[in-house]
């Protein structure tokens, strides 16, 4: 009788060659020498019983299409209900991704002025671009288009919030600011500036006037995408 096969043993990233390990990569040759299923597999850390880090990292962005914004927008409790990825493991890369849009929110504060919506849009990553209910954010500027403050001025539901104009005059007077830029989300991810938005920026505007203060745009932002008022002519 011929015996049975026996299964060939499950090789783990220990057991690779040293140069083929992430983390030893990562040492050797640098983050950038690196798949993305690499570098989440070095968060990870550890995979299961039947797959090690890198097969979990490569499963886990086969969810997403392997798009890592995909990825970072899962939330956590959604991430822990995938098979091999605990609340420690999902934790750790909510904080990753946390950390990038810091990183980007960061880069734009340090040089304090706005050139683009695309800085706008930037400086909104950690404020409410990923939010699941609408705010609404003035940013005020100075002659340069320096920022002098990012403030909060309304918060609301899903689909709308309120805004008082005289708290935004109020802030703008407050920080002696020459040019205002408004920002809101629209967490649906559609970017088109309702009836009510476009409304409420002429209103704005109309009323910064009288203080010789310009509304210079009206950015609506979702995740890494953004409307310009003033380049789609709104403004």
């Amino acid at each position: 009788m011929k015996e049975p096969d026996c299964p060939e043993p499950r090789l783990t990233i220990p057991d690779w060659c040293e140069q083929d390990r992430p983390r030893e990569k990562f040492a050797a040759q640098g983050a950038s020498t690196l798949s993305n299923a690499e570098l989440i597999a070095i968060l990870l850390r550890t995979g299961t019983a039947s797959e090690n880090a890198l097969e979990l990292s490569k499963r886990l962005l086969h969810t997403c299409n392997n798009k890592l914004n995909q990825l970072a927008d899962i939330s956590l409790q959604d991430l822990t209900r995938i098979k091999g990825i605990g609340k420690a493991k999902a934790i750790t890369l909510k904080s990753a991704f946390e950390i990038g849009k810091r990183l980007r929110a960061e880069n734009v504060g340090s040089r304090t002025r706005i050139t683009s919506s695309n800085d706008v849009a930037n400086l909104m990553l950690t404020r409410n671009a990923y939010l699941r209910h609408e705010e609404f954010w003035v940013v005020a500027l100075n002659h340069a288009a320096e920022v002098l403050d990012v403030c909060q001025i309304g918060k609301g539901g899903i689909t709308s919030t309120f805004v008082d104009v005289r708290l935004i005059l109020q802030e703008a007077i407050l920080h002696d600011a020459t040019a205002l830029i408004l920002c809101h989300n629209h967490p649906s991810g559609f970017l088109k500036p309702s009836t009510a938005d476009i409304k409420l920026t002429k209103q704005i505007r109309d009323a910064a006037e009288l203080f010789d203060i310009k509304v210079i745009d009206h950015i609506i932002v979702h995740k890494n995408a953004h409307l310009s008022f003033k380049e789609e002519g709104l403004l």
